[in-house]
């Protein structure tokens, strides 16, 4: 497309990249039958194109500021001033202002017009950089509007626009500015409408806000408006602004505009952000643009209720997956999984509809109380599932679980020695065997493996192993409470365990410091080396040799692991040591040599106390007797078996990372033969689009582009615990009439009261951990580990009583407060804090 101006009548989506998304969503609208567009025109991305061309200062400044990066902050506000200027400085060729002049005369010279910035990464599906440029509005003489056109164009380059393109990973190239010249519309009230809640996600919920005169004060937030509500073709709800005694529209004028939105909607295929206003007893669109922040829903061909419940709160790993990731952690996961925005989700709906699994569901949703919470709201309000919710049938179901002692907690001791032995030897088979294949048959090959892996996950030996560990844990917390009033005993006899994979990875790390005490000059180094091979500089040091020894034996046993290691492609610490220098710095320089069997002694002997103090008091008791035998039988399982719950998913993982290294060798092949430009494109691909792609020696590049884009997005978004098919998420909430008043409510996984300084981490490869501090991020995986080794105590938005972060806390006798919403926001980096892990609460004091 050449042109430099043409109506919106004759735009479309095709036209994209010379009008912006705003024009062309404009453009799509005058084709919707009975919906009144405000007439118009646009002055196309070539105008925006020629101003740069007729300008070498103009091009290069943005060159200057294309090499910059969101960090720059004084340099970006420097460049911005300047390339403001000099776009309000330039001159729009006399034959482009021509054209400007026939469409106004044709519209009405002396009309009122918008002038309206319309970028071509603007009002997408993926990101909608509303409000980031300009709008102008009542502007009228050709001269007027000509200056106001140079004027969106400079507000391109505006600080908050910069810094949005490159948070956003846009280049100063890739995105360029159309303007919108729209008639006004005389408007006696205006505002917004959302053909889903933006608040709740529910797509049945159409929110529309209104206010008297222009919409530009609501947008901007000047004045108050009222709030209408409809679902299901009535208006449910209607808050009129304090300010005013009537509602601006009637419910007349609601329903017709929640039709009209149903419209755009269905037009574009997505839920719309509408900008309307009314004059003459009419309706008028101004602007359509896709709702960016609502969570994608998963495929539903036969619009099925559901009720999603999220897989990465259970698995403490809430960010997207990667394509190559989720398709092997699907395939290595149980029953039927939805994906959405780059998580999986289940569909716990069949379990609700039956009875007899209703309240045995949620009765093991004791440990996630706001997911618990969440599903009880939904059942009580009837709106979306017609069952009856019974309350005293859930409480039942709590009495009669431990009426009789556990037969689960009788499991056979000798499972754990077993199934250990087993899984070694099929990792040491599955090393050797994979050397066999290459191409497609590597596929089929990590395909049928994982299947095996699956096979041990679910095999009775593995569930029965689990099961008397939680069961053991739920009934000492439980008994101990009835008989002695005690509260969460099984924290204290859960430290030190034996056999447990994760709290050794921690305590093993001081190992590595121990070796490197000796040795000044390694420690030294290791303070300032930025180098990714240092473990190799090691041996110009004196003692290099026993330090590299030392390292290596580590990552053998722990290398796979990693932030978030569910997704296959994730960084390993094997392929990246490095992020484990400060954690390895930090046990150098606040612990003792022979820190890890000390602190291991000490717990294992505070778990020996506490055993040994319940027996003397129970043995008082009536039937003491009794008590005490069922007591030490629980005991014994609880110490155990607890240890074996973080082995299936070491297990997982380390098969995943054999897997990934014989993927990435093949990954190589393609980008030798030009299939691909580098060995991370096969992230982007399912394990079965990737045995296309090694049988044809083609890859499709929209795909992965496209994907890159999704996961940039999906990135941005915050999973939810609880979603129906509909979209609404349900948020739960805690019960805390008894907490202080400016408490953080959470779960309380891990006795005990500490105050400390908080140390807020969203990455734990970029953390500075200090010793004494108390660690509080998002979310919490094995990989997490060694920081516990120092820390005083855990705060995570996401987690549950038998997730990881709470199970090594208990063990390393750490106070931990879990699932409090929003801990990274509300605390602040280095602010002092109290945590009460034995009621679950956190106070910043």
């Amino acid at each position: 497309m050449n042109a430099f101006v043409i109506n919106l009548q004759e735009i479309n989506q095709a036209a994209l990249s010379f009008v912006g998304g705003k024009a062309a969503n404009l453009g799509e609208l005058t084709q919707i039958k009975n919906l009144n567009v405000p007439e118009g025109f646009c002055v196309t991305t070539n105008v925006y194109q020629e101003i740069i061309h007729q300008s070498q200062e103009i091009q290069q400044t943005i060159a200057e500021l294309s090499r910059m990066n969101s960090t720059q902050t004084e340099e970006i506000k420097q460049k911005s001033a300047k390339l403001q200027k000099l776009f309000l400085n330039e001159t729009i060729p006399s034959e482009i202002q021509s054209e400007i002049s026939i469409h106004l005369e044709n519209y009405g010279a002396d009309a009122d017009y918008a002038v309206r910035s319309s970028a071509t990464a603007e009002d997408l599906p993926g990101v909608s950089f509303a409000g980031q440029q300009d709008t102008f509005l009542n502007i009228s003489g050709k001269e007027a509007i000509l200056t106001h056109i140079k004027k969106c164009w400079a507000s391109l380059f505006n600080e908050r626009a910069i810094l949005y393109r490159m948070q956003n990973g846009f280049s100063e190239n890739e995105v360029q500015l159309a303007v919108v010249v729209q008639k006004m519309i005389p408007a006696e009230k205006s505002g917004v409408l959302f053909t889903a809640d933006p608040i709740s996600g529910d797509r049945l919920t159409t929110s529309i806000d209104a206010s008297v005169g222009l919409g530009e004060a609501l947008v901007s937030g000047q004045v108050q408006a009222d709030v209408y509500q409809v679902k299901n073709g009535k208006v449910v709800s209607q808050n009129v602004a304090e300010s005013r005694e009537n509602p601006i529209l009637s419910e007349e004028n609601v329903l017709e505009l929640t039709v009209l939105g149903r419209e755009m909607e269905r037009y574009f295929g997505y839920p719309v952000d509408v900008e309307w206003c009314f004059f003459d007893d009419a309706f008028y669109i101004v602007q359509c643009r896709p709702i960016t922040t609502l969570f994608p829903l998963p495929e539903n061909i036969h619009d099925e209720k559901r009720i999603y419940l999220s897989v990465g709160h259970q698995q403490m790993m809430t960010d997207p997956l990667l394509s190559l990731g989720m398709s092997v952690y699907t395939l290595t996961s149980f029953g039927e999984r939805f994906i959405a925005g780059g998580r999986l989700f289940v569909d716990v709906l069949p379990r609700l509809l039956d009875e007899n699994s209703r309240y045995m569901m949620l009765d093991t949703f004791d440990s996630e109380p706001l997911t618990k919470d969440a599903l009880i709201t939904l059942l009580k309000r009837g709106d979306y599932l017609d069952i009856m919710y019974d309350e005293t049938k859930l409480l039942n179901q709590k009495k009669q679980k431990f009426m009789t002692f556990p037969e689960t907690i009788k499991a056979d001791v000798t499972i754990v020695k077993r199934l250990t032995e087993e899984s070694e030897e099929a990792l040491i088979h599955l090393k050797q065997d994979i050397k066999a294949y290459e191409g497609e048959s590597l596929i089929d090959f990590i395909q049928q493996d994982i299947l095996k892996v699956k096979g041990f996950l679910s095999q009775k030996e593995t569930m029965q192993a689990i099961m008397a560990a939680m069961d053991s844990a739920l009934w000492l917390n439980e008994k101990m409470f009835d008989w002695l009033g005690l509260v969460n005993v099984s924290d204290t006899l859960t430290k030190s365990l034996p056999d447990n994979i994760t709290s050794e990875m921690g305590l093993a790390l001081l190992d590595v410091a121990d070796a490197i005490r000796p040795y000044p000059d390694i420690a030294a180094f290791l303070e300032t080396t930025e180098n990714k091979n240092f473990i190799d500089e090691l041996s110009r040091f004196k003692g290099g040799e026993v330090v590299q020894k030392a390292i290596h034996d580590y990552l053998e046993i722990y290398g796979m692991r990693c932030p978030g290691e569910i997704d296959l492609t994730r960084t390993r610490w094997m392929e990246e040591p490095e992020v484990l220098i400060p954690m390895i710095l930090t046990n150098l320089h606040h612990f003792k040599e022979g820190a890890h069997e000390e602190k291991h002694r000490k717990g294992e002997l505070e778990a020996l106390d506490k055993k040994e103090e319940l027996i003397n008091q129970l043995a008082k008791l009536p039937d003491g007797e009794s008590k005490v035998s069922e007591t030490r039988q629980a005991v014994d399982a609880l110490r155990h078996f607890s240890g074996f719950r973080e082995y299936p998913k070491y297990v997982m993982v380390t098969h995943y990372f054999v897997y990934k290294q014989a993927l990435l060798k093949e990954a190589k092949k393609l980008v030798e033969k030009g299939v691909i430009s580098e060995q991370k494109d096969i992230y982007f691909f399912t394990l079965d689009e990737l045995k296309t792609i090694f049988q044809t020696e083609k890859m499709d590049k929209d795909v992965l582009y496209k994907r890159k884009a999704e996961y940039q997005l999906y990135d941005k978004l915050t999973p939810p615990r609880v979603m129906t098919a509909d979209g609404e998420i349900l948020t739960g909430s805690y019960h805390t009439s008894d907490f202080p008043k400016d408490a953080l409510p959470g779960l309380a996984v891990s006795s005990g009261v500490v105050e400390g300084r908080a140390r807020v981490i969203s990455k734990m490869e970029d953390a500075k951990f200090y010793a004494g501090e108390i660690l509080v991020t998002t979310f919490t995986d094995p990989s997490f580990t060694p920081l516990f080794v120092s820390a005083k105590g855990l705060v995570t938005e996401v987690g549950g009583l038998m997730t990881h972060g709470a199970v090594i806390a208990r063990e390393y006798g750490l106070p931990a407060v879990v699932g409090v919403t929003s801990a990274t926001e509300l605390i602040k980096d280095g602010q002092m804090i109290r945590i009460d892990g034995t009621r679950g609460f956190v106070q910043i004091l």
